[in-house]
């Protein structure tokens, strides 16, 4: 289970890249510490699952934690990419792959 949740992981991120929404930046600590959910108010969604979210799973696949209870970040990706131009197909579909491996865990 923990592999493949890793190799999506893998497939998010090479998606990302191919859809050119990688940062070689990263956000300032303060847009980092955002208390809002998401990071809603200081990171868009590619640099949330970038910097927050697959470097937290990661984290957690390691360290043998416990992973959340739940996961939808798919229709929050479907909405944020809702009318742009970009081909964003096998992001969400490997968003989807997550969402679902980290439920059934």
């Amino acid at each position: 289970m923990h592999t493949d949740i890793a190799e999506v992981l893998i497939d998010i991120e090479a998606n990302l890249r191919q859809l050119g929404l990688w940062d070689k930046i990263p956000p300032s600590s303060e847009a980092l510490a955002s208390t809002e959910p998401f990071c809603v108010d200081t990171l868009t969604l590619p640099q949330w699952l970038q910097f927050i979210f697959i470097p937290t799973i990661y984290g957690m696949l390691e360290a043998q934690s416990p992973l959340p209870d739940k996961c939808s970040i798919a229709p929050m990706a479907e909405e944020f990419f809702r009318g742009t131009e970009l081909s964003i197909d096998e992001l969400i579909a490997a968003l989807q792959r997550v969402d679902q491996l980290i439920c059934d865990a």
